[in-house]
């Protein structure tokens, strides 16, 4: 029997600001979940080390500031807990992504409906492949 775990959080950070935006809205509408936004790692770690209630991470791997990765490795060392959901353009960073304790990884450009997927499946409690 699965769980479905309620007042989910979600956090999402990219640089590409409409990509953000279109991820963190489509999140919001269409898995009715509280979503918050961030333009990079570093925010989004100030933010995620100082607030309780963070359930997933859905972050791009390059940015400014701090990248995806280093983001993943600190939330991993704190909160191993947390599901982080990585994407990039780039498919060779789906190793590192993995290797540092990745939950699930998007290559982009990706289907809105395969991020859902992924994320309905952790809301829900249900193992992810």
């Amino acid at each position: 029997m699965t769980s479905i775990i309620p007042n989910v959080k979600i956090v999402v950070v990219d640089d590409d600001s409409s990509l953000r935006d279109l991820i963190a809205t489509a999140l919001m509408y269409c898995v009715n979940r509280n979503v918050l936004s961030f333009e990079n790692g570093l925010e989004a770690w100030n933010y995620i080390s100082s607030s309780d209630g963070i359930d997933i991470v859905v972050s791009d791997v390059n940015m400014p500031e701090m990248d995806g990765i280093e983001l993943l490795s600190r939330i991993k060392d704190s909160y191993p807990d947390k599901i982080c959901i990585l994407m990039s353009g780039d498919v060779s960073n789906e190793k590192s992504a993995k290797k540092m304790g990745a939950d699930a990884f998007l290559a982009k450009p990706f289907k809105i409906s395969d991020l859902f997927d992924i994320v309905q499946t952790y809301i829900v409690g249900a193992p992810h492949n």
